[in-house]
């Protein structure tokens, strides 16, 4: 596992991802989110990921890494998601994959505990099952790929909003979905985390503005009105970290209350620019994306993941531990405005 301390900032190196909004019907190649199944693709394996959400930046990433993997490893990459963070919607498409008796099925989900029995179907049936970007612990997936540890995310997020916010004062979280399992742990470091390392600064709410960007913004403005001595808000998710930064825009309060959050490049390009959010702490998405189509292949075709992983030229030595069944992409990276405009997402 990484060191809780490890953040490394990110410098020149751009990563290279070309996006591509893939729609909600059904595909029949392999690089844009096909519906085949793997016997109609030729006896293939065939991989499937199902997101929180499609159509948003960082998803889309995810599934450029993934066709990306599709092409060096040859097998069938499939991709969809709900059109708005639904867990109900998201069950609808794993249940197709299942009937599709795809290879491997990825699954980020928007609430574990509900996906649970349906990944459990999935495997009851021969398929690999895999969670990614956000775990179901209490389910039967044999490997969760996950982006970074959930204290390195923590204290990063933490750490570059009290440097903004000189180490005091009172700072709300506002997240997404309130089942998501990611985010509820990455909070509770930031809790504790705030208590042991930054005495003078106090947690005071976390609101859940779901994967909505403009909900975001509202219930931000609602915490700075309703706590007028606030410094400092995160947006615990895509959607929510340029959402706060909005609201401190809107506000004209850039300076005097201060932002961070989980954001992609681009969307925080102008927030951190402008002032309005100090940082964004993120990891390599497309790179998150490979791992996990290359995990589901090597599922898939019954290897079993060694505790150190070379995957390709860039992802070098991936931690597998064997007793939480956990595959670590590695360290969370850290975009300022110094470094925001090397990445293309």
């Amino acid at each position: 596992m990484i060191s809780k301390k490890k953040v490394i900032a990110v410098g020149a190196i751009a990563l290279a991802a070309v996006l591509t909004v893939s729609g909600c019907t059904s595909r029949t190649d392999s690089s844009s989110g096909s519906s085949t199944s793997s016997a109609a693709a030729g006896g293939k394996i065939t991989v499937a990921f199902v997101p929180k959400l499609q159509g948003i930046p960082y998803f889309e990433a995810m599934n450029a890494g993934g066709k990306k993997a599709a092409e060096d490893l040859g097998i069938t990459w499939l991709y969809q998601g709900p059109t708005t963070a639904d867990a109900a919607a998201q069950a609808d498409i794993v249940r197709s994959y299942i009937q599709q008796n795809v290879s491997a099925l990825i699954v980020a989900p928007n609430d574990p505990d509900s996906m649970a029995p349906l990944l459990k179907e999935a495997a009851d049936k021969g398929i690999k099952v895999l969670t990614a970007d956000t775990d179901a612990p209490d389910s039967v997936r044999e490997v969760f790929v996950n982006q970074a540890s959930v204290e390195g995310i923590g204290e990063a997020l933490t750490d570059q909003l009290m440097t903004a916010m000189g180490g005091k004062g009172k700072y709300a979280i506002v997240s997404c979905g309130e089942t998501a399992a990611n985010l509820n742990a990455w909070i509770a470091v930031q809790k504790a985390y705030t208590a042991s390392k930054y005495p003078d600064a106090t947690l005071v709410n976390v609101v859940y503005a779901g994967e909505d960007q403009a909900a975001a913004t509202s219930m931000a403005t609602d915490l700075m009105n309703a706590n007028p001595d606030l410094t400092g808000l995160v947006g615990e998710c895509t959607s929510s970290a340029p959402g706060v930064a909005q609201a401190v825009k809107d506000a004209g309060k850039i300076g005097t209350v201060f932002t961070d959050g989980l954001g992609t490049p681009q969307s925080m390009a102008p927030y951190l620019k402008d002032g309005s959010s100090s940082a964004s702490i993120l990891w390599d998405v497309q790179n998150l994306g490979y791992l996990a189509a290359w995990t589901g292949n090597e599922l898939a075709t019954g290897k079993t993941l060694a505790a150190s992983n070379d995957v390709n030229a860039d992802l070098k030595g991936v931690a597998y531990d064997s007793a939480s069944k956990v595959l670590l992409l590695g360290d969370p990276l850290v975009i300022t405005k110094d470094n925001v405009d090397t990445f293309s997402y």
